[in-house]
This record gives C-alpha cells, structure tokens and sequence, in this order.
C-alpha cells in the first residue's frame, strides 16, 4: 500500500513507525517538507482524499493537532488513536483512513503496533455504512 506519512519532530517513535511502513513493505509518501504540524496534516489527508496515497499516518506532540488539520481537508477520516483497540474500531467503525499517533506518549513498540492494526485490514462494519455516509455527506457544500 501507499502510505503518506508526515510528522513534526523526530523521535524513536516517528522513526520506529516510519521503519515498520518500509519494512512491511508499503511504499511511504512524504507529501510535505514542512514543521508545522497544520501544513502536516493537511497534506497527508489532501495525499489521501486525492487517491495518492491509500492511508494516511501523521504524528505530533499530541496526535491531535495533525488529526484536526487531517480532518478539514474533504473526505478524510483521521482518527487519534492510542492502543490497538481504539485503532481497530476507527477502522471498523468510521472507516478511518489517516491515524494520528502522539510522537510524546507512545513507545515505539506500541505506535507500531497501532499502526500495524490500523493498517491491518480491518473491514468497515456494514452496520454502520449509513453513519459513514451521512459523515461524507458533511463534506459537501450547502447550498
């Protein structure tokens, strides 16, 4: 898979995560050279409403600044996530396709096994296809 990938530090962590994309395989997209962490998100959810990438992952301090950036841009789901379960449900049950991961508050080893799940998969249950939907819908301009 395509993964867009972009963070605004470095640290074991992003490097940790960053090393499972490659070595599994996924071809790992840098979309934005920037440091800050709107420009971050943005870019990695316009790589993936834009059919560049399949998934996005973005990490910051908290995860919550590149998912909130992520999440402006139209038909991007970006999801914090902060263990496997959490991870596992935004793919079941919000279709996420960008995770946002704390580069501060997770040890390698658990940011790459989030992301491993996350990326793992996980069909969206066909339960909730119309919540998933109506969320697309907000996408759209009012007129």
């Amino acid at each position: 898979m395509k993964i867009a990938f972009a963070a605004d530090d470095r640290n074991s962590t992003t490097d940790a995560v960053r090393a499972f994309l490659a070595e599994a395989g996924h071809e790992v997209l840098l979309p934005v050279t920037s440091e800050a962490w709107p420009e971050l998100g943005a870019a990695v959810g316009k790589a993936v409403a834009d059919g560049e990438a399949d998934y996005g992952v973005v990490m910051c301090w908290t995860g919550t600044g590149t998912a909130i950036a992520a999440n402006k841009v139209p038909g991007v789901r970006a999801a914090l996530a902060w263990d496997t379960w959490i991870a596992a449900g935004a793919r079941k049950w919000n279709d996420a396709n960008v995770l946002a991961l704390s580069l501060k508050r997770l040890a390698p080893d658990v940011a790459v096994e989030i992301t491993d799940v996350f990326l793992s998969g996980i069909a969206p249950d066909p339960d909730e296809s119309a919540n998933i939907a109506r969320v697309g819908e907000m996408d759209e301009p009012r007129r």
